[in-house]
């Protein structure tokens, strides 16, 4: 058997209740890590001590109860905080995501069989070893995500399963066992009753997973139930020599191809959305998807709102989407004429965008390293200079143009105009000749 390692914070935990004359064990994820050579992120540990009892056993520790009601502290030692949960049986589900009662048990078996998928249903301790009454271990090894017990049954108590199993099998690099991925997308309306920022959460993880491509058109139908816009996407034929792939298949591509950053995949997986509802050909039956970018940006807001994202996420996911498509030629006055709306770290952003959009064109159409190494080297140029590409880098200011005898919203369109001419080079940045263009172009 792979060694298990237990952190001396655990063991002095699982040796209190020991003490205490209750069994105690790592499991879940933690055990699941440690078998597959991983560092854990946390951990979390059973026991068939009730909370009252836990209470007791811990005196001496910080102890926070964070789900009383359902079996679990939390203990904070060596200043680490670790679950620990009573060993429990689930009752019924009605809402397809917790059970509306659960019942304490002494038998970590029966604890065990609650789980979801065979390899988180994994117990550890230096007593007993391991224990696998699923043969979690051997999935481990196949590399496969299965359910315990009936999948049918374990998607019916936690819909989120569905999400779960998708995003553990992207993260992992695992596949999915037959029955399980049957069962998926047969319950996977049920996901409409999961609550979105949970969705969310699973789905930005999914999305970084080292199999996220395969997940994604593999599953594409369990996406579409709760961004159900992505449909008109699945084999759409693009009609057009740039593109080898269907609409869909070529946003999955662009996904996998992005830096693993969940704000620029998400980015990715909707920057195409609305290609579909601006599609025409031409007279030689050649596909064009002219201003898509426009209708799929504000289609992007709309599915990152209801999926209740962070407002930072969804204006610069919605921002990435508008520019993804804009073309930067090789000159200081285009790209600062980009930045005059965005920023450096926005700039930045787009171009991996862009470079993994590139990436999922047919071969012969995708833009080579150098033209966007180029563009991020006049980005540097224009930032090593500090030269003028905002209104606040002018050097002139509002308080100047009052002196001028202007007023209201003529301050700050004049200011544009300085801007936009001094990007285009019609006039350097400097006060007095600022204020001479001003008299001859502006007044």
């Amino acid at each position: 058997m792979k060694q298990v390692f237990i952190p001396d914070f655990c063991k002095k935990i699982i040796n209190r209740l020991n003490d205490c004359r209750f069994e105690a064990f790592l499991v879940g994820g933690c055990v699941r890590d440690c078998l597959m050579g991983k560092i854990p992120h946390d951990y979390d540990i059973a026991t068939d001590a009730t909370p009252d009892e836990m209470i007791k056993a811990f005196d001496g520790f910080k102890v926070i109860k964070t789900g009383e009601k359902h079996g679990t502290l939390t203990v904070i030692c060596e200043n680490n905080a670790v679950e620990v949960t009573t060993y429990r049986i689930d009752g019924d589900y009605s809402d397809n995501r917790r059970p509306n009662s659960v019942e304490f048990t002494r038998s970590i078996s029966e604890d065990l069989a609650r789980r979801d998928f065979t390899v988180n249903a994994l117990a550890y301790n230096e007593n007993s070893g391991l224990i696998d009454l699923f043969s979690g271990e051997k999935d481990l090894d196949s590399k496969i995500i299965k359910c315990v017990g009936e999948a049918d049954v374990r998607f019916l108590e936690d819909a989120l399963r569905i999400l779960r199993a998708l995003r553990f099998a992207s993260t992992l690099g695992f596949e999915i066992e037959e029955n399980t991925a049957k069962s998926i997308i047969k319950n996977k309306d049920l996901l409409k009753n999961i609550s979105s920022e949970r969705i969310l959460v699973e789905f930005k993880k999914l999305l970084l997973g080292k199999n996220a491509e395969k997940i994604l058109l593999d599953y594409k139908e369990v996406f579409a139930v709760f961004i159900p816009e992505i449909r008109p996407c699945f084999n759409f034929d693009q009609k057009t020599k740039y593109h080898q792939y269907d609409v869909y298949t070529h946003i999955v591509k662009s996904v996998s191809a992005c830096e693993k950053d969940e704000t620029l995949r998400l980015a990715c997986f909707l920057h195409d959305i609305e290609k579909p509802s601006v599609f025409f050909t031409d007279e030689n039956g050649t596909g064009h998807f002219y201003g898509h970018p426009a209708p799929s940006a504000i289609t992007a807001e709309k599915v990152l709102k209801r999926l209740k994202a962070d407002n930072k996420t969804i204006e610069k996911v919605v921002d990435l989407v508008k520019y993804h498509d804009r073309q930067i030629a090789l000159s200081e006055k285009s790209v600062k004429r980009l930045l005059s709306k965005t920023s450096p770290e926005f700039f930045r952003d787009l171009i991996k965008i862009k470079r993994a959009d590139s990436l999922a064109h047919a071969p012969e159409y995708q833009n080579k390293d150098e033209y966007y190494n180029a563009l991020l080297e006049i980005l540097e140029k224009i930032e090593n200079e500090q030269q003028c590409f905002k209104i606040k880098d002018l050097k002139i200011n509002g308080n100047d143009l009052i002196e001028l005898g202007f007023s209201g919203v003529l301050i700050g369109n004049t200011l544009k105009k300085l801007l936009k001419a001094v990007i285009d080079g019609e006039v350097d940045n400097d006060k007095t000749e600022l204020l001479s263009y001003i008299k001859k172009e502006i007044m």
